[in-house]
This record gives structure tokens, sequence and C-alpha cells, in this order.
């Protein structure tokens, strides 16, 4: 019962009739009581009795209507206030500004509205945040090969250094950082967005057979780099993109290859509970474990101030998460601060 009372619509209509109902009963009650206190006490009758009774249920009409609309004046505006303060958080984002997290009491339908209004503000705020702050990272990322190839170039123009290939080579090199980070955020923005696929449809993938090959490339670093090296995978068949799955795999096969400290690498790829589960363990550089989530958006990295490269923008790992999120899998980071397990989930195709 409660349930069906909650929604707005049905406190309403209780009101209303609540209203009418107190009107009735006010004037009935009145106009009976006064009527037979004219009879028995006033002998009272004929035209006479008739001419006090309408006067008195005239009064007795506007007396109820003062009362009522009273009551239904602060019950409505009870029952219209959390919209009221919706529409006011409204108009706030609207003029480009966070509204506070509304707080009140309500039920049902309203109850509902509220939630879903502060959780939207939320969404807004952290989406204009990471706006601010890719927008910040995007030229910070561009100032430091822009400012090279600028000196360098008023240095030739102004003859204070000859052009040799040598020189010429180290602006190549940075008019390739440039392309390699503009092209890396075009890749991040294609797979956030879904557009990846209407050019590169899913098809079935013997996962483990992708991930041996991706493992495979990095054969020879992967040699030098380490002592104890540890691979699995039990066979498997999911739905994917075999490009985007491998460039995860490099991704990842990469980012433990520039920071790692430890001899040994593990990688493991199971099948359980309808998934396959991939695990890259490894020791590496400290990363705080309340941070470890961080590491996967962009332009972050473990060293504020190291210099950036072009292969190393920050976007790998970034760019990993949204593949994987394309791929309605997760992926994530478990650490004590050396000791690191990447570890990637993917549904089976027959999942």
């Amino acid at each position: 019962m409660y349930k069906k009372l909650s929604n707005l619509l049905s406190k309403l209509v209780v009101l209303n009739s609540l209203v009418i109902l107190l009107v009735i009963l006010l004037a009935g009650l009145s106009v009976k009581d006064y009527a037979c206190f004219l009879v028995n006490s006033k002998n009272i009758t004929g035209p006479d009795f008739v001419q006090t009774l309408n006067e008195f249920l005239l009064r007795v009409s506007i007396l109820a209507f003062i009362i009522v609309g009273l009551f239904h004046y602060f019950i409505v505006r009870k029952i219209v206030q959390p919209i009221k303060l919706l529409s006011k958080a409204a108009k706030d984002i609207k003029e480009g500004n966070n509204p506070l997290e509304i707080k009140i009491k309500a039920s049902g339908e309203l109850k509902e509205l509220t939630d879903n209004f502060n959780s939207m503000a939320k969404v807004l705020s952290s989406t204009e945040k990471n706006r601010e702050e890719m927008l910040k990272d995007i030229a910070h990322e561009l100032r430091t090969p822009l400012t090279n190839m600028n000196g360098y170039l008023e240095a030739l123009q102004n003859d204070v250094i000859k052009g040799d290939p040598e020189l010429f080579g180290s602006l190549l090199e940075e008019s390739c950082r440039i392309t390699r980070i503009v092209e890396l955020i075009t890749e991040l923005h294609s797979w956030s967005n879904g557009n990846f696929f209407s050019e590169k449809q899913f098809e079935h993938l013997e996962i483990d057979k992708v991930l041996k090959e991706a493992i495979t490339v990095f054969h020879l670093k992967i040699q030098r780099q380490f002592i104890n090296i540890k691979f699995h995978a039990d066979k498997a068949d999911i739905l994917g993109n075999k490009d985007g799955l491998t460039q995860v795999f490099t991704n990842i096969v990469q980012n433990i290859l520039d920071y790692d400290t430890g001899k040994t690498i593990t990688i493991n790829g199971i099948v359980t509970n309808q998934t396959f589960k991939i695990s890259f363990t490894h020791t590496g550089q400290f990363i705080d474990p309340e941070k470890r989530d961080l590491i996967f958006e962009r332009f972050y990295r473990l060293e504020e101030s190291r210099s950036t490269k072009a292969a190393g923008a920050g976007l790998g790992l970034a760019i990993a998460k949204s593949i994987i999120a394309a791929h309605k899998g997760s992926i994530g980071l478990k650490t004590d601060g050396v000791n690191h397990i990447f570890s990637i989930e993917l549904p089976l195709a027959s999942s």
C-alpha cells in the first residue's frame, strides 16, 4: 500500500480527496449542528430558519475554504519544494556552474528523480573536469617538442646555426613525437566512442594464440631483460578485434619493460567462470596502491617530472582500458607497491 502511495500522482490524488472530504465534513457537520440549535434552542422555523441557515452556510463555507486552502497550500509546498530545488540546480548547470548535492527527504518518484539528478550532476562535473585536464595535458605534451622545433627554426632563420643532417634528424624526431601523440589521442577517442568497430568488426578469436603472438614480438627484449620467464595460456575462443587486443597486450608488455626492476615475469591465461583471465606479474617501480587505478587514466605518469617521449605520452594504458571496455571486459592492477599484477578479464564467445 505504501508503495502505491509513494509516487507523486498518488500523493496529489490523496491530498485533493482529503481536502474535499474536510470541506464536506466541516460544512456538513457545522450546518447540521447549527440547524439543530436553531430549532431546539431558538425555536426558529419557516422562512426565518431558511434565511438564517443560508447566512450561516455562507460564513461556514468561507471559513472552510480559508482553513482548507491554508492546509492545501502548506502540504503542496512541501511536495513541490524538491522540484523547486531541482529547477534551481538545473539552472546552475545551464549557467555552467556545479550545483551542490541536493539532499531532501522524499520517497517514490521524487526520490528517484533527485538521486538521478545528483548522479547526472556528478557525471557532468567529472566529465568537465576530465575535459579540462585533458586539454591541459595535451598542451603540456605538445609544448616541449614544439618549443624545441621553434628554437631550432629560429636559430636557422637567424643564421645562428647551420643546417646539417643531424639537426634535421632532430627536427624530424620532434615532429614524429607530435604526430605520435596526435595519433594516440585520435586512437583513444575512436575506441572510447565505439567508432573503431564500424570499420573492424568482432570475430571469433583464439585468444591464447593472439596473446602468444603479441608476446613473441617482444621475445628478444624479454630474453635480455628477464632471467625467469613463465608463460601459460589455456585454449579459449572469444569474440573480439584482433588488432585491438594485440595492442592491449603490446601496451602492457611495453609498460612492464619500461618500468621493471626485477628479473622475473609471469604471464598466465586461464579459463574460469565463462571468462578468460590474463595476468602479467612482475616487480617494477613503486606505485602507490591507493593510486593504482590512475595509471589507466590519460597522460598519467608515475614520475610527473619525467620528460616525455613519443611512445611514453601516458596514453598506452588508457587506450588499453578503452579497448577492453569495448570488449565488455575489465582491466586492473593489483600491487603492494613494487610487486605488480596487471589483470584482464574477457568474456568467452560461448557466454
